[in-house]
C-alpha cells in the first residue's frame, strides 16, 4: 500500500493551496491537490497589490501557478470536489497513512492532510449589487481602492463594524457612508466620521444601477465610481466540521485556528489561506501557503503523529 500513498494531501487548488504544493513538490514529496475551480475572487477581472503581478487577471495567475507546480513530477491533480475527510484508526501502522480523503467513489489517503478550501462571501440581499461583486463592488480597498482614482466612493453598511470600511476609504477618495438600516452611529462615531471628512446616508438602498449607481427609498441616485461592501463569510467546505478543527470566531467569519507553523488543533493536519486567515489577499494567501508547506515538510521529516 505504501505506494498509494501520498505525503500530503491539498484540499483546495488556489492560491494558497498551490503555493504550498509548490514548496513540496520542490522537496520532492508526494502531493495530491484536489481542487473544485471555485475560486473566492473568480468574479474580478484584476488583481492588485502581488509584486509582479499587479493588475494580472486572477485567473491568469491562478492558471500560471498551477502549470508552474504541475511540471513537479510528484505532485498531482484532481479537479472534484472533495467530499469527506477523516483520520484513519491505524494511523500508526507501519504503512504511514494518517487520513482518509473521499472524492466521490475514490478514496485517497495521506500521511498529512492541509485545508486550503477558502470561504464564501455572504452578500447583502441588494438588487444589482450581487452581479457588480468584483467588478464596481468590492471588499479590500487596497486592491481596488486605487483605480477608482479618487472618485466618489460608497460604502454599505452591514453592521457598525462598516465604521472600519467608512474610516478607512477617505484616503482613496470622497467616501459616502450607506447606513441602509444597519445601524445607528453613535457621537463618537460621528465623530470620527467628520474628522476623516466621510458622509453619512440615511435613507435605505432600493437598488444598485448603471455602473456603482445607488437608488433611494427616498427616490435619489447617488453616483458612486465604486462601492465597498464588509462581508461576512463562511467556510467553503464542511471538511474542519467533519474534522471537528477548532476554530477562531470573529465579528464577520470564523476561520480554522492554526499555530505559528499552520497546524490545526488536530496534529498532522494543517490550514492556510482565507480558511484560516480574516484578512485576505492574493499575496497574503501565497505567503501562508508557502510557510504551510514548508511546516508540512518539516513535519513529515520530524514529527510523529
Amino acid at each position: 500500500m505504501r505506494d498509494n500513498i501520498h505525503d500530503v494531501i491539498i484540499i483546495g487548488g488556489s492560491y494558497a493551496g498551490l503555493s504550498a504544493a509548490m514548496q513540496l513538490g520542490r522537496a520532492r514529496r508526494k502531493v495530491l491537490v484536489i481542487d473544485d475551480g471555485l475560486r473566492r475572487n473568480r468574479f474580478a477581472s484584476h488583481s492588485h497589490g502581488f509584486l509582479t503581478q499587479d493588475g494580472v487577471d486572477p485567473a491568469v495567475l491562478a492558471a500560471t501557478a498551477r502549470a508552474q507546480v504541475m511540471k513537479y513530477p510528484t505532485v498531482r491533480w484532481v479537479s472534484a470536489r472533495a467530499d469527506t475527510a477523516q483520520r484513519i484508526e491505524s494511523a500508526n501502522d507501519a504503512d504511514g497513512a494518517a487520513f482518509e480523503v473521499n472524492v466521490g467513489n475514490e478514496r485517497h489517503v495521506s500521511r498529512r492532510l492541509l485545508l486550503a478550501t477558502g470561504v464564501k462571501d455572504i452578500l447583502p440581499e441588494i438588487v444589482g449589487l450581487q452581479q457588480r461583486w468584483g467588478k464596481s463592488v468590492f471588499h479590500c480597498p487596497y486592491c481596488h481602492g486605487y483605480e477608482l482614482n479618487q472618485g466618489q466612493i460608497g460604502v454599505i453598511a452591514g453592521s457598525a463594524i462598516s465604521m472600519h470600511h467608512a474610516l478607512m476609504l477617505p484616503d482613496w477618495g470622497p467616501t459616502t457612508l450607506l447606513l441602509n438600516n444597519a445601524f445607528e452611529p453613535d457621537a463618537e462615531q460621528l465623530k470620527a466620521l467628520a474628522s476623516r471628512g466621510a458622509s453619512i446616508e440615511q435613507s435605505p438602498i432600493e437598488a444598485i444601477t448603471g455602473h456603482a449607481d445607488v437608488q433611494l427609498a427616498d427616490g435619489r441616485t447617488l453616483p458612486f465610481a465604486g462601492l465597498f461592501v464588509l462581508a461576512h463569510f463562511e467556510l467553503a467546505s464542511h471538511i474542519p466540521q467533519q474534522l471537528n478543527l477548532d476554530m477562531e470566531h470573529g465579528p464577520i467569519g470564523s476561520v480554522i485556528k492554526t499555530d505559528t507553523v499552520r497546524e490545526t488543533s488536530m496534529p498532522g493536519v494543517f490550514a492556510c489561506g482565507d480558511v484560516a486567515r480574516p484578512m485576505a489577499s492574493v499575496a497574503l494567501a501565497v505567503g501562508d501557503g508557502n510557510l504551510a508547506g514548508a511546516s508540512l515538510h518539516r513535519s513529515l521529516m520530524f514529527s510523529a503523529i
